[in-house]
């Protein structure tokens, strides 16, 4: 059976789809699993075993364009796991069969499976509601899933080139300071910088801030604050799946909750992550793939005194790792 799933938004978002293609993929060696995915995460589709195609939707071409495209896959059956008007014409132009999504929003009339789930209520995590719409397809499916997801065969060369490059002897901890969402929902640069601080004392791990391509200022402003204290400054340019294989060698990464948290989780690096102290903000919904084990989550209330107190655990939460 050639089955498309589709999630065509931002990075953690299709990350929180990975375990579906897997248990879609693993449900019978006859299944082909097609993705439908923004073009910033084509490059990560195309590393995963449990992906045969990747299709690409950059949301400028045409709609009869898109759907030619998923017309010319033979697709049997669909999986939308968070739909649009867009993907969801696109399907119906191309006469895909059997057509699952979740029973929201106006495209839901496009779909001949709707699902209810109201995500809003936070009963699971994202990523389990998106396991849940596999079920619509095949009843008896097994939704358990690797942790990690995802590995590199060649993640250690690549971080042994990437110490050698900046001159690292020591583990890593990393920290992520971009924001990626509201403010309340992750600490100020003072702040950050105070936390990075504790690492650089113990003079155990070497500290790596990392930034991503859009983030040149960030990373800049950070080297005025900390250059000459021996942090490496890493600016991502040569994308998502380098990216991922550094992570996989880092001992813990340091972040908001946003796309790069999910990656590390995803590729089994420890995490501590900041939520916004909201059910829609919360890691109740948002806790990434990885092993949970390997996740220390803290919301972060808008209450200054509140979050006061959170910061002197995360504090000693770095002490003590």
């Amino acid at each position: 059976m050639n089955i498309l799933v589709v999630r065509t938004d931002k990075l953690g978002d299709f990350i929180t789809a990975l375990p579906s293609f897997y248990v879609l993929k693993h449900h019978s060696p006859k299944n082909r699993i097609i993705a439908l995915v923004a073009p910033l995460n084509r490059s990560l589709a195309q590393t995963c075993d449990f992906i045969d195609e990747v299709i690409v939707d950059d949301g400028k071409s045409s709609l009869f364009a898109l759907s030619q495209k998923l017309q010319a896959a033979k697709i049997d059956a669909s999986v939308t796991l968070f739909s649009n008007t867009r993907v969801a014409l696109a399907q119906f132009f191309a006469r895909i069969p059997k057509r699952i999504a979740p029973a929201t929003k106006i495209a839901q009339i496009f779909y001949n499976k709707r699902v209810v789930q109201r995500r809003s209520e936070v009963k699971m995590a994202e990523f389990e509601y998106n396991l849940a719409l596999t079920q619509a397809l095949f009843s008896d499916i097994s939704l358990d899933f690797p942790k990690p997801l995802l590995h590199f065969d060649d993640a250690k060369k690549v971080y042994e080139v990437f110490c050698a490059n900046y001159d690292i002897t020591r583990d890593v901890i990393a920290f992520h300071v971009g924001f990626g969402g509201s403010s309340d929902a992750n600490w100020n640069l003072d702040e950050y910088e105070e936390l990075i601080r504790v690492k650089l004392r113990d003079k155990k791990y070497q500290i790596v801030l990392t930034f991503g391509p859009d983030e040149k200022e960030l990373y800049e402003e950070m080297q005025n604050r900390l250059m000459g204290e021996g942090v490496v400054f890493y600016l991502s340019l040569d994308g998502i799946v380098t990216f991922a294989k550094l992570l996989s060698q880092f001992k813990l990464f340091v972040s908001t909750s946003t796309g790069t948290y999910h990656l590390a989780s995803l590729v089994g690096c420890p995490t501590i992550t900041f939520f916004g102290d909201s059910k829609f903000a919360s890691a109740a919904r948002w806790k990434s793939i990885g092993d949970a084990k390997l996740q220390k989550h803290y919301m972060l209330p808008i209450d200054e005194s509140k979050r006061k107190v959170i910061f002197e655990e995360v504090k000693q939460e770095l002490l003590a790792f």
